[in-house]
């Protein structure tokens, strides 16, 4: 597989606090990926920078060779986000959220039409799909957040921690989701070892802004490993 996303010395910092220091990565076409490592170690802010939510202090990405800076509003349509804000209206009903964000990238007629009836039967919300969603549960509004980050079919897809407070349902709808995914580039930030080393290609451990292990998920000192750098309970 080809490198589809690189990161050259990449670093954040706020005032006198690095974020993330210093990072060289390559992620390939198609990878699923799994970023972990104990609070506070940069893994969001790696994230962030790398779907160009954030801005590097210093260093450079690029994407299929393009760099992010000379054209971040072409490329970051390719990408798809799924983090702790669901940034979806509460005003609006899943079908109304769906077109709102279809329509950003483009998408119309039965295109779009046939898109949100698929991720609304595949996210279990297609009979909540007329009502607002401020009458949603957590879980729900989160998965309708996964349907809203695949509504344009992105070739890359960013997720932070987004099991978190789900219930064993909703977390299993969407694990298969991403598990279909197969020809999505997938970057995972998550504390959940074990569903990690189940279902990702890699596994890259942070600490303290700096990448400070890369491992195939097969590999079995993995676990070894992250529990010297996180603790015996894990990166939690």
């Amino acid at each position: 597989m080809d490198d589809l996303i690189v990161a050259k010395a990449l670093a954040k910092n706020y005032g006198r606090i690095t974020a993330v220091d210093n990072i060289d990565l390559r992620i390939r076409a198609g990878e699923f990926v799994a970023i972990t490592g104990p609070n506070g170690a940069g893994k969001s802010t790696l994230l962030k920078l790398l779907s160009a939510r954030l801005h590097p202090s210093s260093g450079e990405i690029l994407i299929n060779g393009i760099s992010l800076s000379d054209d971040e509003m072409g490329i970051r349509k390719e990408f798809g986000v799924l983090s702790h804000e669901s940034y979806l209206y509460d005003e609006l009903n899943a079908i109304e959220n769906l077109h709102f964000f279809g329509n950003l990238y483009d998408l119309e007629g039965m295109q779009l039409e046939d898109q949100i009836e698929m991720l609304l039967d595949e996210t279990g919300l297609w009979k909540r799909a007329t009502d607002r969603v401020s009458t949603y549960s957590r879980g729900m509004k989160q998965r309708l957040s996964f349907a809203r980050a695949l509504i344009h079919d992105p070739g890359v897809l960013f997720l932070d921690e987004p099991f978190s407070g789900l219930d064993p349902g909703a977390s299993k709808i969407m694990e298969q989701l991403l598990v279909r995914k197969s020809t999505t580039t997938r970057l995972l930030v998550t504390h959940n070892i074990d569903f990690a080393i189940s279902i990702c290609d890699r596994i890259l451990v942070m600490d303290s802004g700096k990448l400070v292990a890369d491992f195939e998920s097969k590999d079995e000192s993995v676990r070894e490993t992250i529990a010297q750098i996180c603790g015996i309970n894990g990166c939690v």
